[in-house]
């Protein structure tokens, strides 16, 4: 048959081999079968798919782990190599990992499922795909590789949770690949989604990103599924009021902080609201008496951000303070001792200037300090180009001013001519 080039007959002698084997319960007899099978001169392709995916079907029948191991390593060697198995291999490297996780060699299933680059299958279903890449960043998050979590992470597009699944599926062209339904064992897109930002918050509070954290939560905050649930998205928008705080100033802070104050369900939490609030307002906040009405809030909410994050979020909510109050004295202050400054702040000379050193480091805000005479300048330095045009500037609205002056005094002059004439 095989030499014939008949497909049909030749798959179902394969199978029936298979079948054989696995109802007398010869589990090594089964996996030199299938090897043997596969390397027949000529082997039809259909033949050797056909085996791979009756033989997957046998993984769960069988007796004990050992010979699991073993038949799916058997498979794996059979469809090494073979695209037209690809997706099949996929699938068992994805079985074999969960069992050596299980066992608990994390580094070796992560190993494991590196190994399969399913980007580039085209007949895989996209939820498949992103499910296995998941799992592979999963992994490496658990073995701590973050640099390698962060390559994988790439390969998934935030852009593609947004897609609309509720389109009709276009029948495929002559030619075209067709791609495969997804596994029922694979999540929903929007469960995806989910799973993808939890990954990424866990990739984050690795390197303490706050506003990147809050990105991920708010992507969860917006999935329909949450945002229904009050019981869900309560939390979710607590953390991202907190992980807003704990960021620090920037452009895209600021547009998230007025995005998250304009949010209805704010509401609902007018504590957090109040903290929001507070950043926003150009006034100089007092850290102890913030402390003492945000302290309660802080700590249910630490226990749930983790122990080890909440120590140093304590000091990070401290200095996000500090520099929005640095902030406010250089919007009202062209100059300012650093005495007066350190007042202000509720904080030692030493740690003021440290604090004020930092932020111009980090092109924060512009200002210089004349040690000596202990004064801060908030005024940035112009050059000569700056000064030309301000002077220009000012020019243009005095000989405006002149003008006009002159054109009333002239309609002034006109009228009375007119009077005295009369």
């Amino acid at each position: 048959m095989r030499l014939n080039g008949d497909v049909a007959g030749t798959k179902k002698a394969a199978i029936d081999i298979l079948q054989l084997c696995f109802e007398n319960r010869a589990w090594k007899t089964l996996n030199d079968q299938i090897v043997v099978l596969s390397k027949r001169r000529g082997q039809l392709k259909q033949a050797v798919t056909a085996m791979v995916q009756q033989a997957m079907q046998y993984i769960d029948e069988t007796p004990d782990i050992e010979t699991k191991i073993e038949l799916i390593k058997t498979l794996n060697s059979v469809s090494a190599g073979k695209i037209y198995v690809e997706i099949e291999r996929a699938r068992l490297i994805k079985r074999l990992a969960k069992i050596k996780e299980e066992q608990g060699q994390i580094a070796e299933a992560a190993d494991l499922m590196q190994e399969i680059a399913v980007e580039t299958f085209g007949a895989m279903a996209k939820t498949e795909k992103i499910a296995f890449i998941l799992e592979q960043v999963r992994l490496c998050l658990d073995r701590q590789d973050y640099v390698r979590a962060q390559i994988l992470s790439r390969k998934i597009s935030p852009r593609v949770f947004d897609a609309d699944t509720s389109k009709e599926k276009k029948k495929p062209k002559e030619g075209e690949s067709i791609v495969e339904e997804a596994p029922a064992d694979i999540p929903s897109l929007l469960e995806l989604k989910r799973i993808y930002y939890e990954l990424m918050i866990r990739y984050y509070s690795h390197s303490n990103d706050y506003l990147e954290i809050c990105r991920c939560y708010k992507s969860i905050y917006e999935i329909p599924s949450v945002k229904e649930d009050s019981s869900k998205w309560i939390p979710v928008l607590r953390k991202i009021c907190w992980y807003l705080v704990l960021a620090p100033h920037d452009p895209m802070q600021s547009s998230l902080l007025n995005s998250t104050l304009d949010d209805k369900n704010l509401s609902e939490i007018p504590h957090f609201r109040l903290l929001l609030k507070q950043l926003l307002t150009m006034e100089v906040i007092q850290w102890t008496s913030l402390w003492n009405t945000f302290k309660d809030e802080f700590e249910n909410e630490k226990n749930m951000l983790g122990g080890s994050l909440g120590d140093k979020a304590a000091d990070d909510l401290k200095e996000r303070v500090i520099e929005h109050n640095i902030l406010v004295v250089s919007k009202y202050y062209a100059r300012i001792t650093v005495k007066r400054l350190a007042q202000l702040l509720c904080l030692t000379v030493e740690e003021a200037e440290k604090h004020l050193s930092d932020m111009v480091v980090s092109k924060a805000l512009i200002a210089k300090v004349d040690r000596p005479m202990g004064i801060v300048s908030f005024q940035s330095v112009k050059d000569s180009n700056d000064i030309l045009n301000s002077w220009a500037t000012n020019l243009e609205k005095l000989l405006d001013l002149v003008e006009k002056s002159c054109h009333q005094i002239h309609k002034e002059t006109m009228v009375h001519k007119a009077a005295l004439k009369q």
